[in-house]
């Protein structure tokens, strides 16, 4: 059994990004389960190219599920997302210079698709290893929300069996000190620790 988990390079000016950070805490390995570690630009047109060649790479024996993680500005919990819609509309260019507006990721496309993780367990299990959790009903609009219907709208077509969602974590107390305004945070430790909660959570509970 095998599971891709996935993080973005920093964006925005930021020096670091937490869920990048916390990705490369993970072992190489969860409970025996094999875990396929790859960054992500913060690229609108880049991102999911990345995804599908870190699925398409494994010989043999594909993963059964993909954990997305990226950086939610303001948030304080580590929020599984339910839905990605098919708009990329951005305030900020990407790393590339790219800035959509109000433009479809997929022309023609679904209108949204469903996370097809067990979000609930996902998010019970970190609350249980003592964090702040709770499910999000807007993944936005920017690279992450792009990136969690690109990769659903490929894998229904391409590789049905394999299970996919995102996960936004908030900043890391080394951005926030920066700040004129005061923002929540979660150390990188701790970000981590329900980053494994989850992943735990994912191998129960996967079908």
């Amino acid at each position: 059994m095998k599971l891709l988990v996935t993080a973005f390079e920093p964006f925005g000016g930021e020096t670091l990004n937490p869920a990048l950070e916390a990705l490369n805490r993970l072992g190489d390995s969860i409970d025996t389960v094999k875990l396929i570690r790859v960054e992500v630009p913060t690229s609108f047109k880049r991102a999911l190219g990345a995804v599908k060649r870190a699925i398409e790479a494994e010989a043999g024996e594909k993963p059964c599920a993909v954990l997305m993680l990226g950086q939610a500005g303001g948030r304080s919990a580590l929020t599984p997302e339910r839905v990605a819609i098919n708009i990329a509309s951005a305030r900020i260019p990407d790393n590339d210079g790219f800035m959509p507006f109000e433009e479809p990721i997929v022309p023609g496309g679904p209108a949204a698709y469903f996370s097809t993780l067990p979000i609930v367990k996902l998010t019970e299990a970190i609350r249980e290893a003592g964090l702040p959790a709770a499910i999000s009903n807007s993944a936005g609009t920017f690279v992450c929300n792009s990136l969690m219907y690109g990769v659903l709208h490929w894998l229904e077509s391409e590789h049905p069996a394999i299970k996919a969602g995102f996960m936004h974590v908030p900043y890391a107390p080394e951005q926030t000190a920066a700040m004129a305004s005061p923002q929540p945070s979660m150390s990188i430790q701790d970000i981590t620790r329900g980053v494994e909660a989850a992943l735990r959570a994912l191998i129960m509970n996967i079908k």
